[in-house]
């Protein structure tokens, strides 16, 4: 069974790159999602492709989760028999603990990809913003993902390359937009032994999760997600959002200082968003979504 690890920090772009390079995906595809937060958003949006999805609670991957991801990965073994096993992590865990539960499955080959931010990566390695984690991404890479390089220039993402390189000479760097990746560059005969064995534990990071009953208002929650940018609901890494509206389902997500939102392509049965971040006001947030 091969197997892909995709990682990156949150709002990366990870989902996007799931859902377009599942497209090219020509046998059984399973993919396995440690969703951060209790809601388990993204494992809805990938299941909407038709393509098995199995959630695991939020948590650190290497440590309380180690236990559950191996019996997961037995699971889909046992049950789904898949040719190819795509396994997000969460956007705030190195992939280091997924690669040593599958070296105990003994599980090969496997490939692990690295998709990082152009518009903010510059300033998340210049000041350290999501700790040893986001460089351990990096170097444990063995493809590497420069998304969004539509929104920066071209001396930016020379840059970034430059960093990059010098972080991991073995990687391959391709730059992309909307996370898209040629499958064929997806080989699984890349990874050699890396020499970081630091497992270490996952940024601690604060997350949120409110369910919303009944239909929500569209206006509002664009509102909303507006005023998140602000900082007053305190330091917001990412926020994500599936929500039936006044104007239909609708999918809301708030990453790299920037808010977007589209149609979602079913009906959302349970309301819920996801708020990721440090020195969170729970209580005000609550208070507005739930009145």
């Amino acid at each position: 069974m091969k197997t892909t690890i995709v990682c990156g920090v949150l709002g990366a772009g990870k989902t996007t790159f799931l859902n377009s390079i599942l497209k090219q995906e020509k046998g059984k595809a399973v993919v396995l999602v440690n969703d951060f937060g209790s809601a388990g958003i993204d494992g809805e949006i990938i299941s909407v492709g038709g393509i098995d999805t199995i959630e695991l609670p939020s948590g650190c991957v290497c440590c309380t989760l180690r236990f559950d991801l191996i019996t997961a990965i037995r699971k889909i073994q046992e049950q789904f028999r898949p040719d190819h096993l795509f396994i997000e992590p969460s956007g705030v865990a190195s992939p280091s603990a997924v690669i040593d539960v599958l070296d105990t499955l003994g599980i090969q080959p496997v490939t692990v990809v690295g998709i990082v931010d152009a518009t903010e990566f510059i300033e998340a390695y210049e000041t350290d913003m999501y700790g040893w984690f986001f460089k351990s991404q990096v170097t444990r890479s063995d493809i590497i993902l420069i998304n969004k390089t539509d929104l920066v220039d071209e001396q930016r993402t020379s840059e970034i390359i430059g960093i990059v390189e010098m972080l991991n000479p073995n990687a391959v760097i391709v730059p992309a937009v909307n996370a898209e990746l040629d499958a064929g560059l997806l080989r699984h005969d890349m990874r050699t032994p890396n020499k970081e064995g630091a497992q270490g534990h996952a940024f601690q990071a604060e997350t949120i999760t409110v369910l919303l009953k009944g239909i929500q208002r569209f206006d509002f929650l664009k509102a909303f997600f507006e005023r998140m940018l602000s900082g007053e609901y305190g330091m917001l890494m990412r926020a994500k959002a599936l929500v039936q509206t006044d104007r239909g389902p609708y999918r809301f997500d708030l990453a790299s200082k920037q808010v977007a939102f589209e149609i979602f392509g079913k009906e959302v049965e349970n309301s819920r968003l996801v708020v990721i971040g440090n020195d969170l006001k729970e209580e005000k947030i609550r208070k507005e979504l739930e009145r």
